[in-house]
């Protein structure tokens, strides 16, 4: 967590730097629009544009994501209980074995005639 503040920081710092050391007015064209401000506050709200439209691209594909490891969530859990099931089925069958081994090594020691 410590590192994510220092590279943080960091950012942050040369961020500061760098604006400060691009303060020439530009004029930008954009179609009929034209916005005028520093090189540096116009190469960051580039970079914050990138940003937003970079995260609505990747957002239908992450909420897909979620829903398919909740389903698949839901089913580890079923199977589980499912196999904890078959677990105990399985021990009851082996306690039913055990009892009939038992009655025949019974038998076998003392025979009805």
């Amino acid at each position: 967590m410590i590192l994510f503040l220092i590279v943080g920081l960091f950012i942050g710092g040369a961020a500061v730097v760098f604006a400060f050391q691009n303060i020439t007015t530009i004029t930008v064209t954009f179609f009929a629009w034209q916005i005028e401000g520093s090189l540096a506050l116009i190469i960051l709200l580039a970079i914050a544009s990138g940003v937003l439209l970079s995260t609505l691209v990747l957002l239908p594909g992450t909420i897909k994501k979620d829903f398919q490891i909740s389903g698949l969530m839901k089913r580890i859990s079923k199977l589980e209980s499912e196999l904890i099931d078959k677990k105990n089925e399985v021990e009851s069958e082996k306690s039913k074995l055990d009892a009939n081994n038992a009655y025949l090594n019974d038998l076998e020691k003392n025979p009805r005639v």
